[in-house]
């Protein structure tokens, strides 16, 4: 792994031991892994992290895992990051490209995929890469650059994005194509059923902490939960 390359943008999140698990949601998530792309874009607080976390520990499928942050508008970073992160499930995959990547002047960015696609073609399992936060891109030959990975993605290869605003990616060619798998807002709010589970866990951990600090637990009486509330909900979750 590169020195420059901040390993623990790579690993994957851990659950909260008290998250509300989402059946119907990850029931769509595994209906599109036949697609090239799920795309989950919602504000902040809604869950998605906490959703494609889960997701990914209950699929058979190994997972590549990059977050995202502002430094990776340099299409070059961006690059090496994406080949790293893939090198989580495939060690010696994208070796040459990172080494042209370090050159003082690297190809253009197609032909770096080029090459990295070509790689991938060779892998013999399925796999799924997730960028989480890639509303953080601001930069149009990063977009240029994933447009070009996900027209060209290897059948071995899914990819999730999470997001809270939409990539600028040729998302109306992908879903005319049947290739897009979306998530939003009004999808990742909890149900009732959920906004029950998440209160009475929340209950339950207050009610320990109570007990642990010698200090006795009061009930609390909530009224009907609102729009407001719930999302709150999911940003617990988040």
């Amino acid at each position: 792994m590169p020195t420059s390359i901040l390993a623990t943008k790579l690993y994957l999140p851990r659950l909260r031991p008290n998250v509300v698990s989402r059946p119907r949601l990850l029931e769509r998530l595994n209906a599109g892994l036949h697609r090239k792309l799920t795309l989950i874009a919602a504000p902040a607080g809604f869950g998605k992290t906490t959703l494609v976390s889960e997701w990914v520990e209950g699929i058979d499928r190994p997972t590549a895992w990059l977050s995202l942050d502002e430094g990776e508008n340099d299409p070059t970073r961006f690059l090496a990051y994406l080949v790293t992160a893939l090198q989580t499930i495939a060690a010696t995959l994208g070796e040459g490209v990172l080494g042209v990547l370090q050159s003082s002047r690297p190809p253009p960015p197609e032909a770096i995929l080029t090459a990295l696609l070509n790689e991938i073609t060779t892998l013999p399992d399925q796999f799924v890469l997730v960028l989480d936060d890639y509303h953080v891109i601001d930069a149009k030959p990063v977009d240029l650059a994933l447009t070009f990975l996900v027209e060209h993605l290897p059948p071995q290869m899914h990819l999730v994005i999470a997001t809270r605003e939409d990539p600028l990616l040729p998302l109306a060619r992908l879903r005319a194509r049947g290739e897009l798998t979306e998530l939003r807002a009004a999808d990742l709010r909890f149900t009732p059923s959920e906004a029950a589970e998440f209160l009475n866990s929340v209950m339950g951990l207050l009610a320990r902490e109570h007990r642990r600090i010698g200090r006795p637990h009061r009930r609390l009486d909530c009224g009907a939960p609102t729009g407001g509330t719930l999302d709150a909900g999911a940003r617990g979750h988040s």
